[in-house]
């Protein structure tokens, strides 16, 4: 299997799961960020930003929406 057609999958799996990809890694973050009292908060909120932007469908980062579990900015 040539490298292309291995990311061309990859780009594809995530274009269809980027929402589950998504929540996967919010919870987590979340489990995470209970387990080290908030100690990296900062951080596994940028991990959740990063994740967010695979969200393709409606409400998700990409749609325009806040994301899952998310309230809107502001």
């Amino acid at each position: 299997m040539n490298l292309n057609r291995l990311a061309r999958m990859a780009k594809d799996l995530v274009d269809k799961n980027g929402d589950k990809i998504a929540a996967g890694v919010n919870k987590a973050t979340d489990i995470v960020d209970r387990k080290t009292k908030g100690k990296h908060h900062q951080k596994l909120e940028k991990i959740d930003d990063a994740a967010r932007k695979l969200d393709k469908g409606p409400g998700g980062r990409d749609a325009g929406g806040p994301g899952p579990d998310r309230p809107p900015a502001g």
